[in-house]
């Protein structure tokens, strides 16, 4: 009886199989205010570094760690009335939304542009901007529910992210 429930035990702890060390949350994203860049990270490793354009003040973009619960193609713009496809819309092509201040998404999110000379910049309400071929691209590479830790820092990406976890030290590109 007693082998019977370590058995059990092991199979349904986190440490089954044994020798296994998951990282936290693959895929993952990264978001540094300070340098205004996004990794992506999958299966341990930084697999691309993206530009992005944060909030136009400090606090406009919240920091903290998130989960992506809404994504959209050709996304609505509802504070204009402005349909998903037009030139006009400044979400551009992709709504990746996460669930910072209890928003579920619908406020806050990595999304695309219609003025790409903003990527870079601090410009935004409190979105991530991202250039429109750069988040389809992201966009199809995270499911819901994928993690996204937003910061200020002025390390480097790849120290952020083993310190986060879900890099291991001489794991990223």
């Amino acid at each position: 009886m007693k082998l019977l429930l370590l058995t059990i035990f092991l199979i349904s702890s986190p440490i089954w199989p044994l020798g296994q060390n998951p990282l936290v949350g693959d895929p993952y994203v990264i978001i540094n205010k300070q340098t205004n860049r996004l990794a992506y990270i999958d299966n341990g490793e930084i697999i691309r570094e993206y530009p992005v354009a944060t909030g136009q003040t400090e606090t406009l973009t919240p920091e903290g760690e998130f989960s992506i619960t809404v994504k959209a193609i050709d996304p609505y713009y509802r504070k204009k009335d402005i349909p998903g496809g037009d030139p006009k819309n400044p979400l551009g092509t992709r709504w990746i939304g996460f669930n910072a201040l209890d928003t579920d998404g619908r406020t806050y999110g990595i999304h695309g542009t219609n003025n790409e000379n903003s990527i870079g910049y601090y410009m935004t309400q409190g979105c991530v901007r991202m250039h429109n071929e750069e988040v389809e691209e992201l966009f199809e590479h995270l499911p819901v529910g994928t993690k996204i830790r937003i910061l200020k820092s002025e390390k480097p990406l790849e120290d952020i992210a083993i310190e986060e976890g879900v890099v291991k030290k001489g794991d990223s590109n």
